[in-house]
């Protein structure tokens, strides 16, 4: 299996494969795309104007076309066209860079999209702020059916997502389906921390990931004994540090291993692999909060995990695509290998034989998504069946 390559270059691809997995229409990215073709050829960088003009006209098509719906009283019809919508705008948002010219605006008309396809759907999810030391990490819970307190797992962002994005990956979804309720959460350095807080990066991801430990302590239906934790992307860094160092999860994996991020930055200073959106550098060091590339390095120093992954004392899952061109499988292996204390412990490297062989599984996020959701339901007492 490999990733549906419509364009000359491998970060339109991804967005657009992306977008593809959370639930766009084949039609609509055909006609998104085909008037940008060429624009591809010149890099990665060039052209992401026409993306967004592109993309985002579809979305503002589909808001007009949902708000039909909604006149003649069909709420479902229009939620689905919200909901691409919002997909469509948040993927023409992610691949401007930070500063460009309609991209707050686009963001904002995403987010406006997304919670009204919430109500009209009446669909499984509710927006939530988390309390941080500094400002709120905006979050979406969706809750596991039934009575009673249930197992959760925080679901958290990689460098570029956002909470909507981990909510499209299904994810949620089949935790629901087995028993489990999900938090997605933006974050400091992603989604809406980052575009409306102006949160950085936290490299110590303890900090904000047990301050949703603290918020869901505080639900009713939350088993505090159950509480597992998950990342995708960088959410492959944040999600073991954070597991090391808050004892109050019972459980941990991650979507794509991202062991020593930090090395990964000399590598693609140095043009080895692929970048995940355009305006790489740009991107972090928005993301990070820093003055320039230097600042950004420094920043980023911390972004290792190696020294700390024998302070995991809970069941714990690794994942990777054999093909991942961004971030090398090996980090899968050194994630796994210093696990030495888990009392139980998995590396799962996605092939050919099954698919997901991309980063975290963008040719396919099928078996990802399933392998994670049974790895909880039998770690954190949901059901697989």
């Amino acid at each position: 299996m490999a990733l549906f390559e419509y364009f000359p270059n491998y970060i339109w691809n991804l967005s657009v494969a992306i977008a593809m997995e959370s639930g766009a229409q084949l039609g609509e990215i055909i006609d998104m795309c085909q008037p940008i073709r060429d624009a591809a050829a010149n890099g990665a960088d060039a052209g992401t104007p026409q993306f967004m003009a592109q993309w985002a006209a579809m979305g503002e098509k589909l808001i007009a076309l949902a708000a039909e719906d909604e006149d003649k009283g069909r709420a479902f019809s229009a939620s689905n066209k919200l909901e691409r919508a919002s997909l469509y705008l948040i993927t023409a948002e992610r691949m401007q860079g930070h500063g460009a010219p309609g991209r707050q605006a686009t963001y904002a008309r995403a987010l406006d999209a997304f919670s009204r396809s919430t109500a009209l759907g009446k669909l499984n999810r509710k927006r939530v702020d988390v309390p941080l030391a500094a400002g709120t990490m905006p979050a979406l819970y969706t809750r596991a059916p039934g009575d009673g307190r249930k197992p959760v797992v925080v679901f958290c962002n990689g460098l570029d997502s956002c909470k909507e994005l981990l909510y499209w990956t299904r994810l949620p979804e089949e935790l629901a389906r087995r028993g489990i309720s999900t938090l997605c959460v933006d974050q400091p350095g992603s989604g809406e921390a980052l575009r409306l807080q102006n949160l950085p990066v936290d490299p110590y991801s303890e900090s904000w990931a047990s301050a949703a430990v603290d918020w869901l302590e505080r639900q009713e239906d939350v088993d505090p004994e159950r509480i597992g934790m998950t990342g995708i992307s960088l959410g492959g860094h944040f999600a073991p540090r954070a597991v090391a160092y808050e004892p109050r999860f019972a459980s941990g994996a991650v979507w794509g291993a991202n062991h020593n991020w930090r090395e990964v930055q000399d590598r693609r200073m140095a043009r080895e692999g692929e970048n995940p959106v355009p305006h790489y550098w740009k991107h972090v060091r928005w993301a990070f909060g820093a003055t320039d590339q230097n600042d950004f390095l420094a920043k980023s120093a911390a972004m290792n995990l190696n020294g700390h992954m024998d302070r995991i004392t809970v069941p714990f899952l690794v994942t990777h695509g054999a093909n991942d061109r961004q971030i090398s499988p090996k980090y899968a292996d050194d994630l796994y290998d210093q696990l030495v204390n888990s009392p139980r412990r998995e590396k799962v490297i996605f092939s050919a034989r099954e698919g997901g062989v991309e980063h975290v599984g963008a040719d396919n996020m099928a078996y990802g998504r399933d392998l994670i959701s049974d790895w909880f339901a039998e770690t954190l007492g949901g059901h697989a069946a």
